[in-house]
Order: C-alpha cells, then sequence, then structure tokens
C-alpha cells in the first residue's frame, strides 16, 4: 500500500474570502443599530457602541477561526486586521470611548500603505506575500507596481477615514465603511485589471480575485 499522500492545499473562493473579511463590520453594524437609542441619548450612544464592538470582536475572531478550519489558512493580513480589532476594541470597551475603533482603519491603512511602498522602494512586493497569492503569469514587476498602486491607495484611504472621523458622527462614519471604502476598495481593485493583463496576469485568476481587506 502507497504512503498516504499530503492533502491538497483548499483553494478557497475570493468571494468567500470577502465574506470573512467584511462580515465581522456587517454584524458590528447591526448589533450596533439595534441598541441605539432613538433619541439623542450620550450615554446610550456609547452603550450601544460598547454592545457593537463587543460583537465585532467576537465576529472577527469567528472570521479567523472560520478560515483556519474552513479555508485551511489565515492570511497575515487577517491575522494583522483581527489582532487591531481585539486589541482596539478592548480599549474602546475599557475607555468608553469610540475613538480607538474609528483609529483602528487608520492604523492598519497607514502601516500597510508604508509598507508596501518601502517594500517596492527595495525592490520587494509586499502585497504577493500579504495576499499569499500567487497570480498564474504575473510577473515581478507586475507585483511591484501592484504593490506600488494599493501602497498609494492605502495611504489615501488613512487620510480618508481621519477626514470623515472629523466631520461626521459615529453612526455616520459606521456606514461610511460599507458605502463610501468597500465600494471604492472594489472599484481600485477593477481598475487595476488592464495593468495586470499588461503584466501578464491570467484571466482566469483574475476572475476570482478580490480586493484586500480594508
Amino acid at each position: 500500500m502507497s504512503e498516504r499522500e499530503p492533502k491538497p492545499d483548499k483553494k478557497p473562493s475570493g468571494w468567500l474570502n470577502v465574506a470573512v473579511d467584511y462580515g465581522p463590520l456587517l454584524i458590528f453594524l447591526g448589533v450596533y443599530r439595534w441598541n441605539a437609542p432613538a433619541e439623542a441619548d450620550a450615554a446610550g450612544e456609547i452603550l450601544a457602541i460598547i454592545y457593537g464592538t463587543i460583537a465585532f470582536m467576537a465576529a472577527a475572531v469567528a472570521a479567523l477561526l472560520f478560515s483556519k478550519f474552513k479555508l485551511g489558512k489565515v492570511s497575515p493580513m487577517l491575522w494583522f486586521s483581527t489582532a487591531l480589532i481585539v486589541g482596539f476594541g478592548a480599549l474602546t470597551i475599557f475607555f468608553g470611548d469610540p475613538v480607538f475603533v474609528q483609529l483602528k482603519p487608520t492604523i492598519i491603512y497607514s502601516i500597510l500603505g508604508l509598507a508596501l511602498l518601502i517594500g517596492v522602494w527595495r525592490g520587494r512586493a509586499l502585497l504577493q506575500i500579504l495576499l499569499e497569492a500567487a497570480f498564474e503569469g504575473l510577473t515581478q514587476e507586475g507585483w511591484l507596481k501592484l504593490s506600488r498602486n494599493w501602497g498609494i491607495f492605502f495611504l489615501t484611504l488613512a487620510a480618508l477615514n481621519e477626514a470623515l472621523r472629523a466631520y461626521l458622527s459615529f453612526e455616520s462614519w459606521l456606514w461610511a465603511k460599507l458605502w463610501v471604502f468597500l465600494p471604492l476598495s472594489f472599484l481600485f481593485t477593477f481598475s487595476q485589471i488592464p495593468m495586470l493583463l499588461k503584466y501578464g496576469l491570467s484571466l482566469e485568476d483574475e476572475a476570482e480575485t478580490p480586493p484586500p481587506a480594508t
């Protein structure tokens, strides 16, 4: 009898990865809205934010476990995002201040943007490591250009998050995560397709490619 062959790596759907990345945000929105006071009430607003943050933290950990046991792996980006969600969520709950959970996207975007641009400057395409993807046929130059473009885009999102945080209410800022940041990420992802095809990306591989988690 031949030796047991290793199980092949699972190839999850790109859209299943999107559900893992963005599901916790939708849960945050739902729990926050369910508990938000009908009238202006600062104490009730903080309590709704705390409930939403607790649900957000639990959902983020659940998404990480789902990715590990259902998809077979956890991407570095998901580890990083979950760690910050739990850390800044705990600060939000402890201090009763939503600024911590609002700062989390700015920090993620800034760190990723700077890391990608520094990697490009040093000749390394860090986005390939973060996505754990090897797009069939994409050249190293293509990966470098994609890392550069996403680096600039992440820094733009960091600045946008700070602007919205400064001028919008917490609820409006929270909805912007769904109706502004998510569409922008998808539009930017698809705007990169012509460049990627120019540098050898296979159409079959591109069809399953979601945007990085924001």
